[in-house]
């Protein structure tokens, strides 16, 4: 019997509903079904008395959320969708990601569409579009302390109060930079459209192979975002005094003291997105974005005098 699973938002009544009669009808249709809801994938918050709520990468999959599964249906918003791949990546499950949320940009399709959609997937009329995850790692006296996967950004900032903070970051073999900001950002392309597009970053298309730093209202007019090959890790040391926060994904984060040593890697898992119709990025960036929009009126037709 073939198996799927669900990843629900159960913080959203409609995900909830939605989540128990697609489990029906997956279930009248011959398949074996898993449900499971997203926080599972939510690292947790540390806290001053508890600086580390360290989960190993890979036992974040649900019971049920094997090598053997085909696929899975995600219902919820962005953050759930995030949430979802840290708990299936390990898996190269394919996820079918539908929006019951606000913006969901990194959703496949509305909740009223998943009734067709979900004809399609069960017959595999359907693309596969992969994305590159970061595998980010705090390590405290060369032992490893705190990991997780990420699809979007690493940030790394001073809390509860925005100030000046100062880094020594590594990027390959390259000689190390100084960045006085308020903090830096590190992402992938799909978190191009993230923070670190708010952060004054470039937009970029998927399928590049790169990552991008960003700094955040950094202390120097030289000091902007910088892209680079995907296949160079990144090693970040904090030239401060005071212990700093870092999250992932904005939903996972764990403090940083003086003395560790940060390092992010492309990972060997990738997000994989079950797509119905070709994946077209500028169509994305116009309709959740605004990008590409005209923004005075063009004439149909110019009368010669």
């Amino acid at each position: 019997m073939p198996k799927a699973g669900i990843i629900y938002n159960d913080a959203k009544p409609v995900a909830s509903r939605s989540a128990e009669e697609l489990k029906q009808k997956l279930a009248d249709s011959g398949w074996e079904v898993y449900v499971a809801t997203g926080s599972g994938g939510l690292l947790g918050y540390s806290s001053p008395e508890k600086p580390m709520c360290h989960t190993p990468i890979d036992s974040l999959a649900p019971p049920g959320f094997d090598d053997e599964m085909t696929f899975a249906v995600v219902l919820g918003g962005d953050g759930t969708v995030l949430s979802a791949f840290r708990q299936v990546a390990c898996h190269d499950i394919p996820l079918l990601t539908v929006n019951t949320g606000h913006m969901g940009f990194l959703t496949e399709a509305y909740l009223q569409q998943l009734p067709e959609l979900i004809e399609q997937v069960l017959t595999g009329d359907y693309k596969i579009e992969s994305r590159t995850m970061l595998t980010v790692q705090v390590f405290r006296d060369e032992t490893l302390v705190w990991e997780a996967l990420c699809l979007n950004e690493m940030v790394i900032h001073r809390e509860p109060l925005t100030s000046m903070c100062h880094f020594e970051i590594e990027v390959g073999h390259h000689a190390p930079v100084d960045i006085a900001a308020d903090g830096v950002i590190l992402s992938t392309p799909t978190g191009s459209t993230a923070y670190s597009l708010s952060a004054g970053g470039p937009v970029i298309t998927p399928e590049v192979p790169v990552l991008q730093l960003v700094p955040i209202c950094p202390h120097s007019l030289a000091s902007r975002a910088l892209v680079f090959s995907d296949r160079e890790p990144v090693t970040i040391f904090s030239a401060n005094t005071h212990p700093l926060m870092m999250v992932v994904d904005g939903n996972a984060g764990c403090y940083v003291l003086p003395e560790d040593r940060m390092r992010v890697t492309r990972s060997e898992h990738m997000a994989h997105f079950i797509r119905i119709q070709p994946p077209e990025f500028f169509r994305v960036l116009r309709e959740k974005l605004g990008w590409g929009l005209p923004h005075i009126a063009k004439p149909t037709s110019v009368e010669l005098p």
